[in-house]
C-alpha cells in the first residue's frame, strides 16, 4: 500500500506508514470557525483540548465527552503555544504580553519570563517541559511585526532566539542563537536530543524551512545543531514526538511524519494549512491537527 489512501486522508511514502494507522482510519473535521488556530494542548484528567485563535485573541476549548468547542479564555494576549507541565497547570506563549505564563489551578496567571538581560522578549511562540521542570521555549518577532497576531512593537532584544528557564531558579539563559525565526520544539523520548523548527523563509526569500537536531547535555547546553529535515511544501510550524521517536510536523499539505532517521514516510492530508498538532485521548493515540480555521484529528495505532 503506497500513495493516498483512497478517502481516508493518509498517504503511504514508505510502507512503515501503514503501521501507524488503522486501515479503516479517517481524518475528521471536529470544528471551524477559527481565523488561525495553533497551540493545541491536551487535559488528559478533563478530557479536553486548548487551542489558541490568535488573531481573535482568544483560547478555546474543545471537549471530547461532548465535542462542544466553547471560549476558554477571551481576551488572551493573543496566545501562541501552550503546554501543560509536570503537575498539570497550563503554560502559554503570549505575543501581545511578550512573555511565558503559568495559569494556576486557582485560574490565576503567574509570569515566568518575560524579559532576558532586562530587555523584553520578542514574542514567545512554542514551548515545551523537560523533566526536570524547565521550560525551553522559542522566540521569533511574528507577534510584534504587524497588529495581526499581537501588536506592532519595537524588537529589544537583538535576534530571534531560543531559551530555558530553570526549574529551581527561575533563570533564564539563552540555549541557542543562530536561528532566523525559531518556531516549533519538542525533545526525543529520551530527552537526549532537542528538535527545533525554523521558519525563517516566512519573511526572507530563501531562508530556512526545516527542522535542526540538538543533542542536550546534562546542564541544559546544546551542540549539535544539524539540519534534520527540510520542509517540501509550506513551512515545518509546530510539532510533536511519538514513543517511537517519530516526528509528527505541521507542514502546508498537511502533516508530515518522520523516522528517527530523518526519513519521510508519510503524511495526513489536510485541506488547509497547518499550524501545530498535539497528541491527546486516554492513550495519546488521537493525533489532533490544527488547520487555519479548522480542528481535525486522526485516530492512529502508535501512542505519542
Amino acid at each position: 500500500m503506497f500513495g493516498e489512501v483512497e478517502g481516508t486522508g493518509f498517504e503511504v511514502i514508505e510502507r512503515r506508514f501503514a503501521d501507524c494507522f488503522a486501515g479503516h482510519a479517517r481524518v475528521e473535521r471536529l470544528w471551524t470557525g477559527a481565523r488561525w488556530l495553533e497551540g493545541p494542548t491536551w487535559f488528559a484528567a478533563g478530557r479536553y483540548l486548548v487551542v489558541s485563535d490568535i488573531p481573535n485573541n482568544r483560547m478555546l476549548r474543545w471537549d471530547e465527552t461532548d465535542g462542544v468547542v466553547s471560549e476558554f479564555r477571551k481576551p488572551s494576549n493573543n496566545s501562541n503555544g501552550n503546554t501543560v507541565d509536570g503537575q498539570g497547570r497550563l503554560l502559554t506563549c503570549e505575543h501581545l504580553t511578550r512573555r511565558v505564563t503559568r495559569t494556576e489551578f486557582d485560574g490565576s496567571v503567574t509570569v515566568i519570563a518575560d524579559r532576558f538581560e532586562g530587555k523584553r522578549f520578542n514574542s514567545p511562540n512554542d514551548l515545551v517541559v523537560k523533566s526536570d521542570g524547565s521550560i525551553w521555549f522559542t522566540d521569533p518577532t511574528y507577534g510584534i511585526m504587524s497588529d495581526y497576531e499581537g501588536e506592532r512593537q519595537d524588537e529589544e532584544i537583538g535576534g530571534c532566539h531560543v531559551y530555558r528557564v530553570d526549574a529551581a531558579t527561575g533563570s533564564v539563559t539563552k540555549v541557542a542563537g543562530d536561528f532566523v525565526k525559531p518556531n516549533g520544539i519538542a525533545f526525543s523520548p529520551d530527552e537526549s536530543l532537542l528538535y527545533i523548527a525554523d521558519t525563517g523563509a516566512s519573511h526572507m526569500p530563501g531562508g530556512p524551512r526545516h527542522i535542526r537536531r540538538f543533542s542536550v547535555a546534562g546542564d541544559g547546553r546544546l551542540s549539535g545543531g544539524e539540519i534534520f529535515a527540510e520542509c517540501s511544501n509550506g513551512l515545518f510550524d509546530g510539532f510533536r514526538v511519538d514513543r517511537a521517536g517519530r516526528i509528527w510536523t505541521s507542514a502546508g499539505d498537511g502533516v508530515h511524519c518522520f523516522e528517527p532517521d530523518g526519513t519521510l514516510i508519510g503524511k495526513i492530508r489536510i485541506p488547509e494549512l497547518v499550524a501545530n498538532v498535539t497528541f491527546g485521548g486516554p492513550r495519546r493515540n488521537r493525533l489532533f491537527i490544527c488547520g487555519t480555521t479548522s480542528l481535525y484529528s486522526a485516530y492512529l495505532i502508535i501512542n505519542g
